[in-house]
């Protein structure tokens, strides 16, 4: 006397839920990770006990030998206030535009400051690009 069931079940098992996952999945990442975008130059950041990723537009970076670049472009001290209006036109944010400073901690800060009263000249909030790190005094 054989026993069957009467309800079959089906062995094959179906992706398309996994594969609608992974999508979603990659997608994520490709989102986020669009919005760290780092300096392409060697510059040791000061560290802080808050940092915040700001979306960066437009990037100034003066390294340990005083060498500027905007937009990982070279540019001269004399020329920071002229690239500075022709990137915040160029983005259409002529207004009120982001300016991400990339600053060596070896730097003295009057090349920092110089630069940043620049961009607030020109009607840009001024961000500085820190490592996060704890900052303990010993």
């Amino acid at each position: 006397m054989a026993l069957q069931s009467k309800n079959k079940v089906d062995p094959a098992f179906s992706m398309s839920s996994m594969t609608d996952i992974i999508f979603l999945l990659l997608i994520f990442f490709m989102l986020t990770s669009s919005f760290i975008t780092p300096s392409g130059l060697n510059v040791s950041l000061p560290s802080a006990k808050k940092s915040e990723i700001v979306m960066q537009k437009i990037s100034v970076t003066i390294t340990e030998d005083l060498q500027y670049f905007v937009n990982n472009q070279p540019a001269s001290r004399t020329d920071i206030e002229s690239l500075l209006r022709t990137e915040l036109a160029a983005n259409g944010t002529e207004t009120e535009g982001v300016v991400v400073l990339h600053v060596d901690k070896a730097v003295p800060t009057e090349h920092f400051v110089e630069v940043a009263g620049i961009a607030a000249s020109l009607n840009a909030k001024v961000t500085i690009a820190t490592t996060p790190g704890d900052t303990k005094r010993k």
